[in-house]
This record gives structure tokens, sequence and C-alpha cells, in this order.
């Protein structure tokens, strides 16, 4: 079924994406308010945690695309969601923990599906946006 191509990024966009969805949906649960999916800033988030970095808006477009293309997130505006084949493949991953999770993911996503190419674009002032939320909440200390 797969045909590999998957980047190092790609996972790495994919594992953050994954857990910014489940804080967001915790946090919307406990609040009981509607699930929207993970901002872009929520996904920032998640990629520095994971990888003590934050992605460039090259390097995220370019991912979310070729996610979203697979069918394994959708994107509406700035709201990303794992979508059910994505929620498929992360369920049946080798467990692995989160140290090592985003090279065991690129495993899978060579093995299961092929990059798709989805129709979205991230411009500047989004992405900006989106690091601008991120700082604010590292200098509050959320």
């Amino acid at each position: 079924m797969g045909a590999g191509g998957w980047h190092w990024n790609d996972a790495w966009i994919f594992v953050s994406a994954v857990i910014a969805e489940r804080l967001e949906r915790d946090r919307a649960m406990h609040a009981a308010l509607p699930l929207t999916g993970a901002s872009l800033a929520d996904l920032l988030a998640a990629a520095d945690f994971l990888h003590h970095s934050v992605p460039s808006r090259e390097d995220l477009e370019e991912s979310v695309r070729r996610l979203a293309g697979a069918g394994l997130l959708t994107i509406d505006d700035d709201l990303v969601a794992v979508a059910p084949a994505g929620e498929q493949l992360w369920r049946t991953r080798p467990f692995s923990g989160l140290s090592s999770a985003v090279v065991t993911l690129q495993t899978q996503l060579n093995r299961a599906v092929t990059p798709g190419d989805a129709e979205w674009s991230l411009d500047e002032g989004t992405y900006h946006a989106a690091v601008r939320e991120y700082s604010l909440r590292l200098a509050d200390g959320r």
C-alpha cells in the first residue's frame, strides 16, 4: 500500500498534531465547549515540545499539505484535526513512547500510505500570528 517518500518533518508534524488535538479535546471537554480541532499555535507548541524547535512556515505548510492530501489530517483555516485514517494509523503504530514516536511514525507512514498534496497554503501573516500566540503562552507560563 505505501510507497515511501515521507520525510522526518512529516512524521514530526503528524505526531505534533495528534498531541495538540488531544490536549485541545481535553480542554474543550472540561470546559463543555465544542470540539473544533487544534490551532496552529497548539500545533507549534506540540512541535516545540517534541523537538525543541518550531517548524518553519515552509516546512509546516509542506507537511500539512502532504498529510492532509493523504487523508491523515484535516485543515480548516488554522484548525488542524487528525482524520479517521490518521487516528487509525496512530492507534495501530508500535508503541514506542514519545521520545521515539516521530521515527516510529515515519516508518509507519512509509509502510501505510503515499504522501498526498492537498490544496492548502499558510500565508506569512497567519504563521507569524500563530508563532506570536505561542510565544505569548510561553511568556505567560501556559
